[in-house]
């Protein structure tokens, strides 16, 4: 194999791949990239066994077809700190060169056939949906996975794939997140029940490969895996295991309910304020909706108290509800500054439900005050 590739556009997709391989392996084989040299194309492949990359690079001169294996600590330093514009990439029979104009490196050749193989898609039946769309379900949802359990169903984000609307969701037990798309079914395609569940790593990995070139984005569930594809992506991998709640439960019903419109900026901004002195235990911070003002405050005995005040539109009767100012803020993070939104609530009893009029509902339990 020979290449001449350009150092930084191979850096990036380089990285991109080894999200997905493992640091430390009882395979030594896992702790590398494969690359595929054919004609005009070059394709990255990395795996741990449970997920897998196929990643193809951009720019890429073929002098002489081949595969290789590249170390990710020792080829990654490499591709980081060459100053090379330009690198020639070549596996003899006994190392693996890179070439630049001011410098060289020799590494040790590993064999590439005692690399697995990477799944292909080649699914003629699965779910298509934008990819800007895509990355929106997976902005709004992944935040809200249980990451202190990888393996157990909260681990991931749930995917319900039903005719032509697309739902992701995702909770810890303590608040939920939903987001709703339009796609289209290819083939028939249709998932259905709670076993859809995708790994948090997964949909990382796929999000940072998504590229301002790609127009779509392609997903086949099947009954214990995953394949999404991009234009030049693919990717693989296990689902999380069991079913997932029945997070429809979750959602509270809007009777009875304040509901209380407004900009996500301002009050993103007021909560952030009155968060500084709330207790680094409960986070908890208190919302007074009512005549026309939003209060936000918390209090600690050590630390001190705030009170923060905003003009609102609700000139209702007074609501109030304690939430923990983290969850809130991760549903604000998730939307643009601009984006308008609406707050459902009761009472401190019952849970506030967030939402949107694009698709986006996010309901966060309540906590007792103190």
């Amino acid at each position: 194999m020979k290449i001449i590739c350009n150092r930084e556009k191979l850096l990036g997709a380089f990285q991109i791949a080894a999200g997905i391989a493992p640091t430390r392996s009882p395979k030594e084989v896992l702790n590398n990239i494969k690359i595929d040299a054919t004609e005009g194309r070059v394709v990255l492949m990395a795996t741990d066994l449970e997920a897998g990359i196929r990643l193809e690079v951009e720019n890429v001169q073929v002098l002489a077809p081949g595969r290789a294996l590249l170390n990710v600590q020792r080829v990654g330093n490499i591709l980081r700190e060459a100053s090379d514009e330009m690198l020639t990439i070549e596996s003899t029979e006994n190392s693996l060169d890179f070439t630049g104009s001011h410098s060289e490196f020799h590494l040790p050749r590993a064999n590439p056939d005692e690399f697995p193989s990477v799944v292909e898609f080649a699914e003629e039946s699965y779910f298509e949906l934008p990819a800007r769309l895509f990355k929106e379900l997976v902005k709004r949802t992944i935040f809200a996975t249980d990451n202190e359990s990888t393996r157990y169903q909260l681990g991931g984000v749930l995917f319900e794939m039903d005719g032509e609307q697309i739902t992701t969701v995702a909770t810890d037990g303590r608040r939920l997140a939903c987001m709703h798309g339009t796609g289209t079914s290819i083939g028939g395609f249709k998932n259905s029940g709670m076993s859809t569940i995708v790994p948090t790593k997964t949909l990382t990995l796929m999000d940072r490969s998504i590229s301002e070139k790609d127009e779509m984005v392609h997903l086949a569930a099947r009954s214990n895996d995953i394949l999404i594809r991009t234009n030049r992506c693919t990717i693989y991998s296990r689902l999380v295991e069991g079913r997932y709640p029945n997070w429809r439960q979750v959602i509270p019903s809007r009777e009875g309910k304040t509901r209380i419109e407004g900009m996500v900026g301002p009050f993103h901004t007021a909560i952030r304020q009155a968060s500084i002195v709330a207790d680094p235990e409960s986070r908890g911070v208190e919302f007074v909706f009512g005549n026309g003002t939003l209060i936000v405050a918390a209090r600690t005995a050590d630390i001190g108290q705030s009170r923060i005040e905003m003009p609102i539109a609700y000139t209702g009767e007074e609501v109030k509800i304690t939430m923990d100012y983290r969850f809130v803020l991760d549903f604000f993070k998730a939307l643009d500054l601009e984006k308008n939104f609406a707050i459902e609530v009761r009472s401190n009893a019952e849970p506030a439900m967030f939402s949107t009029d694009d698709g986006y509902t996010y309901v966060v339990m309540p906590m007792a005050r103190t």
